[in-house]
């Protein structure tokens, strides 16, 4: 393994790049400050920090969006940031919604990752619903290590207008979560994107974080070839290459949708 985390003097730098970001994001759009979907992991949980921070706790507006599949600790994580934070929140359950589409597309009943990804795209309307409705925006939480193997919902969580915290290994994230005082058991917690039971990112991703922000930051990120990788992190080829596979079969989820070269 290597090492990628930050002295106490880079956590500060980070810290106040990312709080200064938000800031210009709002100022930018001229909006009244931002609406941001609480799931009670460390993400979420990082990403209100820092914008209540820059904003402070009026200008950011919490959602807790629950569905059947939402296990009671993590809401109820969900709500306690917002209240740490001291800032509004609405609890609004989606799983009605998910019925109505259902209802009108029966056939997809029984699909896990397409109900699933509904789940995430039907928060991601009600997160904008909100923000039009206070002229604010929609801050994302996604960071470097699940956007580079894709690991999102496209027009689900990937639906936002900003990412603060997209820059940061998911191993930093849990950093800079210590870093700037959230309680040690949100920042230590087991992520799960919870769109259908029992669902861990790491089962779902076949690695751990630790291990995939070690191959992203030396071989997709980094450098090093697929061997020298090997080598350094002592792991096998197939690990690295599935890594990769992942960052190459994702990439239309990072960059708009692709239009044909114009007519010269």
């Amino acid at each position: 393994m290597i090492d990628l985390r930050f002295s106490e003097a880079e956590l500060e730098r980070r810290r106040d790049r990312i709080t200064e970001f938000i800031r210009h994001q709002v100022d930018a759009a001229g909006a009244d400050g931002v609406v941001l979907g609480l799931s009670g992991g460390i993400d979420s949980t990082l990403t209100g920090f820092l914008a209540v921070e820059a904003l402070g706790a009026d200008c950011v507006h919490g959602l807790v969006l629950p569905a059947t599949v939402s296990s009671e600790g993590h809401m109820s994580d969900a709500e306690r940031v917002a209240q740490i934070l001291e800032i509004s929140y609405d609890v609004i359950e989606i799983e009605p919604l998910v019925d109505s589409l259902l209802s009108a597309y029966p056939e997809a009943e029984g699909d896990r990752e397409a109900v699933g990804n509904a789940r995430a795209r039907i928060r991601a309307v009600l997160n904008y619903l909100v923000a039009n409705h206070e002229s604010r925006l929609v801050v994302g939480t996604g960071n470097r290590s699940e956007a580079a193997v894709g690991y999102f919902t496209k027009y689900g969580d990937g639906a936002v207008d900003c990412h603060p915290i997209g820059n940061l290994y998911k191993g930093q994230v849990r950093q800079l979560a210590h870093h700037v005082g959230v309680p040690e058991e949100l920042a230590e917690k087991t992520a799960t994107a919870e769109l259908w039971a029992d669902q861990t990112d790491e089962d779902e991703l076949g690695i751990s974080y630790e291990m995939l922000d070690d191959i992203l930051a030396t071989h997709i990120d980094g450098p090093l070839s697929v061997a020298a990788t090997c080598r350094l992190l002592e792991i096998d080829e197939e690990t690295v290459e599935m890594v990769r596979r992942m960052y190459e079969q994702t990439e239309h989820k990072r960059n708009a949708p692709p239009a044909p070269e114009p007519l010269e």
